[in-house]
């Protein structure tokens, strides 16, 4: 049989949308908090995983297609991070950066392969944070590429 996967390398894709950050607490919990009836648990590995329209491109990369990333961003840490694990697999990022909102972070907490809780650290962006994103979105157009929008 032959195999029928397209080949996606000469693909030039451009994938728009919020970009967040997923954050995982891995721990064991061995015992009930004394201060209210919930789970007590142990971190004991960290791991951040880009989410999102930044998820949606660590797929497309990971079919051959060259990818390139826009959305809104804080200045902070947590942009860094995604940004690092983004061009680790060689996705182009274009950042629109603004001090008025944090990066938007997703964090769960992970004990026995259940998830206990999520926490969201994200508030809404205004217009004011969005002016100027069309000059960072631009310039991934010039080469042809095809534009996704994701939220």
């Amino acid at each position: 049989m032959k195999n029928a996967f397209p080949d996606f390398r000469q693909a030039n894709v451009v994938v728009v949308g919020d970009l967040m950050l997923d954050r995982f607490y891995f721990g064991k919990t061995k015992r009930i908090s004394p201060e209210a009836p919930v789970p007590v648990v142990n971190i004991e590995r960290l791991e951040d995983i880009p989410g999102g329209a930044a998820n949606v491109a660590m797929n497309i990369a990971s079919l051959g297609a060259k990818c390139s990333l826009s959305g809104i961003t804080g200045q902070d840490e947590a942009a860094q991070v995604l940004e690092e694990r983004l061009r680790s697999v060689s996705i182009e990022c274009a950042f629109h950066q603004t001090t008025q909102h944090p990066t938007i972070i997703k964090s769960r907490i992970i004990s026995a392969h259940q998830q206990l809780l999520r926490m969201d650290f994200e508030s809404r962006f205004t217009i004011e944070s969005c002016e100027g994103m069309a000059d960072r979105v631009a310039p991934l157009l010039v080469n042809g590429g095809v534009m996704i929008l994701s939220d």
